[in-house]
C-alpha cells in the first residue's frame, strides 16, 4: 500500500474521490474535505493564525514573511517521520496558497530519504483535470481518474453549451462584464482558473487573464472596466468571513459609485470550498458563477447551501 502525504487540500480531495482515503497518512491544516480528511495527522501548519487577523493584516504578514525569507508554513517533523510517506503530492502554482518547493526540500531533508514526489501546477480548468489524471496515474487508479474527469467535463460542457445559446429576439448572447475579487484589502483580481470560469459561465472577464496569477489592482482599473457584476472571493475565506471582510469597502466613495454597486450586483461566495483550491469542487464554483452571471438561464442548477449570497445594499450611501 502506497503511503501518501498531501501538501495541498485539492490533492487530498482528489485522493478521496479516487477511493484512496485510507492511504492518506498526512495532510495540511487546510485539508478539511471530505470529513475523513479532518482526522488525518496535520503535517503542515500555517506559521500564523489567519483567523485572528483582518485581510489587511494577513496581507502585511505575508509580505513581511516573504521579504525576510521566513516561513509561511511549518512542518511537523515528528508527524512527518511517523507518516513515512512513499509519495508526497505538492504544488508549484502559488507559494502563498500552499507549501512550495522550499517545504518539499525541507521535508525530504527531515525524512532522510527521498520519497516519490508529484508536483502539480494547474493554472486553468484544463490543467485541473490533467492534475486529477496525474494523481490517478501515480497511484494506479487510472480507471477511477478517467471516470471522475469525464463526469467533471460533462458539467463544464453543460455550462459552456447553455451559456452559448443566443437569445431569439436579437440573436445575441447576454454577456455581462464580471470582476472577481480575490482579496479585498488591498484589492486583488482573481487569476489562474477564475478568468476562464467567468468566460465559460457566460461573462466577460476584463481585468485579469486566464492562467495568470492574481494581482493587485487599482480602483482606476475597476472604474475603467465598469463591471456589471462583482464577485467577492477572497482566497481561503468562507461566505461568512467574506461578508464580514467586505464591510471595509462600505465607506469607499469610488467603490460605492460603481454601476454594479448601485444596481446591487455584488455577490459573495464561499471561496475556500469552491474557488481557491484547484480540485473537483472547482466545477461547483463554475456552476455558482453561472447562476450569478445568468440566474434565469441557469435556474435549473442546484448549488450547495451557503455557497453564495447577493450583498444587497451593503455599500450604498
Amino acid at each position: 500500500m502506497t503511503r501518501i502525504v498531501s501538501f495541498l487540500p485539492s490533492s487530498t480531495e482528489i485522493l478521496y474521490e479516487l477511493g484512496l482515503g485510507d492511504q492518506v497518512v498526512g495532510v495540511t491544516h487546510e485539508c478539511k474535505f471530505p470529513e475523513g480528511a479532518k482526522t488525518k495527522p496535520k503535517i503542515i501548519n500555517s506559521s500564523f493564525e489567519a483567523a485572528k487577523l483582518s485581510s489587511t493584516e494577513i496581507d502585511k504578514k505575508i509580505v513581511e514573511l516573504m521579504r525576510t525569507g521566513e516561513d509561511i508554513y511549518s512542518i511537523d517533523d515528528k508527524k512527518l517521520k511517523q507518516s513515512a510517506p512513499d509519495l508526497i503530492i505538492a504544488q508549484g502554482v502559488c507559494e502563498v496558497c500552499a507549501p512550495f518547493t522550499k517545504e518539499i526540500e525541507r521535508a525530504v531533508s527531515m525524512l532522510g530519504y527521498r520519497p516519490d514526489i508529484l508536483v502539480l501546477d494547474p493554472h486553468d480548468l484544463d490543467d485541473i483535470l490533467v492534475s486529477i489524471m496525474d494523481i490517478a496515474e501515480h497511484v494506479g487508479r487510472i480507471k477511477e481518474g478517467r471516470e471522475l474527469v469525464v463526469s467533471l467535463r460533462k458539467r463544464i460542457d453543460y455550462i459552456m453549451g447553455k451559456s452559448a445559446v443566443r437569445v431569439k429576439t436579437n440573436n445575441q448572447m447576454y454577456r455581462p462584464k464580471v470582476l472577481c475579487v480575490e482579496w479585498i484589502d488591498p484589492l486583488f483580481s482573481a487569476g489562474h482558473w477564475i478568468p476562464q470560469m467567468v468566460e465559460i459561465a457566460g461573462g466577460i472577464n476584463g481585468i485579469s487573464s486566464r492562467g495568470s496569477p492574481s494581482r493587485r489592482i487599482s480602483m482606476e482599473e475597476i472604474i475603467q472596466f465598469q463591471p456589471d457584476k462583482i464577485v467577492l472571493m477572497p482566497c481561503g475565506f468562507d461566505l461568512s468571513r467574506t461578508l464580514q471582510e467586505s464591510k471595509v469597502l462600505k465607506n469607499n466613495a469610488e467603490w460605492a459609485n460603481l454601476q454594479a454597486i448601485q444596481e446591487n450586483e455584488v455577490y459573495a461566495v464561499n471561496s475556500t470550498e469552491y474557488f481557491s483550491k484547484p480540485g473537483p469542487r472547482t466545477i461547483t464554483g463554475l456552476e455558482i458563477l453561472a447562476k450569478i452571471i445568468n440566474p434565469a438561464r441557469f435556474a435549473d442548477l442546484v448549488v450547495p447551501y451557503n455557497s453564495f449570497e447577493r450583498v444587497a445594499n451593503l455599500y450604498t450611501k
